[in-house]
């Protein structure tokens, strides 16, 4: 009878375990989605002001490259979980090749998908910027990259710190 208690108790602390690790991955997806959207909020704000977009161009400019960045953030979250989909198989003792090769293609694929998006963007704001605008926006993109870079690397290296105090 204790036998069947203890391994009953068990059972439900692996359970709960296994529970909480899985709201603890679902609530760090949610968390990068929130500020991917965050940072392309950002993104287009800044985009504004650098370019000095006129209202008529906001409206269409908007829209669109919020949809496009949806787009991307489920292509990229698909490559997530074919990535970790290849690790697995190499961690296997004797991994396919035909399988290996099939998940190297559609994470190529996606990648693919990925630039076709980008291009997109930039065929779209081609033909809704002026000149000047394009000049600018070439400039804005190389520096707003650059300084985000810059401040992930910051937040993590004080993230790090934080970590090791405690």
């Amino acid at each position: 009878m204790k036998k069947n208690k203890l391994f009953f108790i068990l059972l439900c602390l692996f359970f709960m375990v296994s529970i909480l690790r899985t709201a603890a991955a679902g609530q760090e997806l949610q968390n990068r989605q929130r500020v991917r959207k965050n940072i392309t909020t950002l993104r287009l704000l800044r985009m504004t002001e650098a370019l000095n977009l006129t209202e008529e161009q906001t409206t269409k400019i908007y829209p669109f490259i919020s949809r496009i960045e949806e787009e991307k953030m489920d292509f990229q979250k698909q490559i997530g979980i074919k990535m970790q989909e290849l690790k697995s198989t190499l961690r296997e003792q004797a991994p396919k090749e035909e399988e290996i090769a099939d998940k190297v293609k559609s994470i190529k694929d996606l990648r693919r998908l990925l630039k076709e998006k980008d291009d997109e963007v930039e065929n779209f704001l081609e033909n809704n910027l002026t000149v000047i605008q394009k000049a600018k926006y070439l400039l804005f993109s190389v520096e707003f990259s650059r300084d985000l870079g810059e401040k992930l690397n910051r937040a993590r290296m004080l993230r790090r710190e934080l970590l090791r105090k405690k």
